[in-house]
């Protein structure tokens, strides 16, 4: 019987603690804590092979141990293996050391080679041999498991060394509970080891290949349980949800079309045919738009809301910031002005007797489009005829969050947008279940951002150029880093920086200084002065990097650019360039900066496509660190990595939805492990991905 996990040996009460807090609750989510890297010591090395800097295990006879008293003490002990010696130093927990090991007994050693006074190594992994015993080793002749660490673990003793005791104390005790879960034919096809097997090689793994099988196995699990939750829900959403079917010709939309004063993108009038020809089907259209900053996507959501106008429905669009929510009123209401739409605005600033109004309107079942911040998802505001939901940014909302704007509408066709483009090589993992649009095509009217990488001794030029553009009537940001880690140190440097021009170079400008910590009803102010041309040069943090759009801002200096990311940099130089004159974002940074840094900033130059930044940012950051926070819905991996393992993810996928092609409902008999397993670990989260 599988134990709870604080009754597991080598864990107790504290360490299940330490592990709750980690998202660790249960005997699977234990033995699927995955190494997150390995030590070959299956190479015992003599002690007269020894040499500096060499990661190595030995095994020696000790010579000698004690203590070595002076400003703090030190344990030590000197091994031989009558070939050589070796001395092994610990500076904590001396007094639990010293009465560890003793003369005369034999012991394996395994970590980093130092020179002080002779061959040395500080803090090893050791395995007791007592008199010689070679059998029952931990860190010895083996391949090691490295396991990920935190501050909660260090403080309860939970390091590699207890992990691999843990383990070893679980695969000796239970690991015949562990079920098989992938069909038997799905595992003979694709060669892998049964699954108790897989558990034992990657937790006390004894040969590479077995080790490379087993990883490659549960690599493939994330991937095919994903997929298959993706399967699920597309087929759920295609099959079995009854929705509007958007059959009326859209008038509105073609009177909008005859209109433009510009010719749209064979990307935009590709986008909304796919749109049109899912919102006349009688299911809901699931679908992302992607673009980067520019491509037209709002003109495109415009398309959308008047297919649903004509057809009668109600539209609500949710964005993330009020000056964002603003622009978006001003520009589709400029549009659609000899268009009789009403198009309504519902923010935090919204006064009492309009947003009764605009209720009054969602009430009496009026085909109108509601543009709003999170106003929109409060309890008092509710819709009588929704029929299209589009998220602007849609990753600054939680799941939570969207999942409470759809379920203001019944069956309701989404639209969701983003302008971080994703790399076409990952669209099947995080949108597998959506329709994915794309604007890949910019407007002819967009002159490309010109982008240059300074050395901060150009700081003066850099000054004399803001200044000159700003004397020719345009606008400037000048961004400053915000790292988490440091906030108030950045923050105090950005405030001072802004202190000091404001007094000196720039004392003859409106200036302004916005950043995170600022009220809201400040910050909103602060963007739309800027907006309205009321401030010339904008000291900011990335709070600007979305939700303001300023056509006549064509300057951006970025300071210490080597902080930030490649996707945030692109993100922050999308606030330039909006309108037709020409820009530059100037990239600031010390001469001593890291090699990716170097990388990061070279491409910035040589580019302006976000999908190949996308791309090559992905080559150089991690998933997580590319994705960012877990609230964004997007799966988090515990081993595989969809980047690099693209092979094992088409291989998993085409896999996954065979199997729900062939049995949508898991009823099949060779599937009932594969069912179990599924509903036990994943049903919970199937809901989220339509919305993910």
């Amino acid at each position: 019987m599988i134990p709870e996990i604080q009754y597991i040996k080598g864990i107790g009460p504290k360490r299940a603690v330490a592990l709750n807090k980690y998202g660790i609750k249960t005997f699977w989510e234990l033995i699927e804590y995955f190494p997150r890297r390995y030590l070959d010591r299956t190479r015992i090395l003599p002690l007269n092979n020894l040499s500096k800097d060499a990661e190595v295990t030995v095994i020696g006879k000790i010579e000698a141990a004690g203590v070595r008293r002076g400003r703090k003490p030190v344990f030590y002990l000197v091994i031989s293996d009558g070939n050589g010696i070796l001395e092994a130093v610990w500076f904590n927990y001396v007094n639990q050391y010293k009465t560890m090991f003793k003369v005369g007994e034999w012991v394996s050693l395994s970590g980093k080679v130092n020179f002080y006074r002779g061959f040395q190594m500080v803090h090893p992994d050791y395995d007791k041999l007592g008199d010689g015993d070679f059998e029952n080793l931990i860190n010895t002749g083996k391949i090691i498991p490295i396991y990920p660490g935190n501050e909660a673990f260090k403080k309860v003793g939970l390091n590699s060394y207890t992990f691999r005791k843990i383990f070893h104390s679980i695969l000796s005790s239970h690991v015949q509970e562990i079920p098989e879960v992938l069909p038997e034919s799905l595992y003979n096809q694709r060669n892998f080891l049964p699954r108790q097997e897989s558990f034992r090689n990657i937790h006390s793994p004894l040969e590479e290949d077995y080790l490379a099988r087993s990883i490659n196995r549960f690599k493939y699990e994330e991937f095919f349980f994903i997929q298959m939750m993706l399967a699920l829900q597309k087929q759920h959403t295609s099959k079995n949800e009854p929705g509007y079917a958007f059959e009326n010709p859209s008038v509105k939309l073609e009177k909008l079309y005859r209109q433009l004063p510009f010719n749209m993108t064979t990307a935009q009038m590709r986008v909304v045919k796919e749109i049109r020809g899912d919102m006349k089907r009688p299911h809901p259209m699931n679908r992302i738009l992607q673009g980067d900053v520019g491509s037209g996507k709002t003109l495109v959501a415009m398309m959308a809301m008047l297919i649903a106008i004509d057809n009668g429905y109600q539209v609500a669009l949710m964005v993330p910031t009020e000056v964002l929510a603003e622009q978006h009123y001003f520009t589709i209401s400029t549009f659609l002005k000899d268009m009789d739409v009403m198009v309504g605005l519902l923010t935090g600033n919204t006064i009492t007797s309009e947003r009764k109004s605009l209720q009054d309107h969602l009430n009496s079942q009026d085909p109108l489009i509601v543009i709003g911040t999170h106003a929109l998802i409060q309890e008092n505001v509710t819709f009588s005829k929704l029929g299209l939901v589009i998220i602007d940014e849609q990753h600054r909302f939680g799941v939570m969050q969207r999942s409470t704007l759809l379920e203001k509408g019944i069956q309701a066709h989404v639209l969701m947008m983003t302008a971080t483009p994703i790399p076409r090589t990952l669209a099947l993992t995080i949108y597998g279940n959506l329709d994915v649009s794309t604007l890949d095509e910019m407007p002819p009217n967009r002159p490309p951002v010109q982008t240059y990488w300074r050395f901060e001794d150009k700081t003066e030029e850099i000054d004399v150029f803001v200044m000159d553009r700003v004397d020719k009537g345009e606008q400037v940001f000048i961004v400053y880093p915000l790292v988490e880690e440091s906030e108030k140190i950045d923050l105090k440097a950005a405030t001072e920086n802004y202190s000091q021009y404001k007094k000196d170079q720039f004392a003859r400008y409106k200036t302004a200084l916005l950043h995170g910590q600022m009220k809201s009803e400040k910050k909103e102010k602060i963007m739309r002065d800027f907006s309205e041309g009321k401030i010339d040069i904008l000291f900011s943090t990335t709070v600007i990097e979305v939700g303001i759009d300023v056509p006549n801002a064509t300057i951006m200096v970025i300071e210490h650019a080597e902080r930030f990311g490649l996707s945030q940099l692109h993100q922050l130089r999308g606030r330039i360039g909006r309108g037709s004159k020409k820009s530059y974002c100037i990239l600031k940074t010390p001469y001593r900066i890291s090699e990716t840094a170097q990388k990061r900033l070279q491409i910035m130059t040589e580019t302006s496509d976000g999908f190949q930044i996308a791309e090559e940012d992905l080559r150089i950051r991690s998933w997580g660190d590319f994705f960012g926070t877990r609230q964004s819905g997007l799966p988090v991996f515990k081993i595989a990595n969809p980047v690099s393992d693209q092979s094992i993810l088409q291989t998993a996928r085409k896999d996954a939805f065979e199997i729900i092609k062939n049995d949508p409902h898991l009823r099949k008999e060779e599937n009932s492990q594969l069912k179990e397993y599924f509903i036990l670990h994943y049903k919970d989260k199937v809901k989220y991905f339509n919305i993910s």
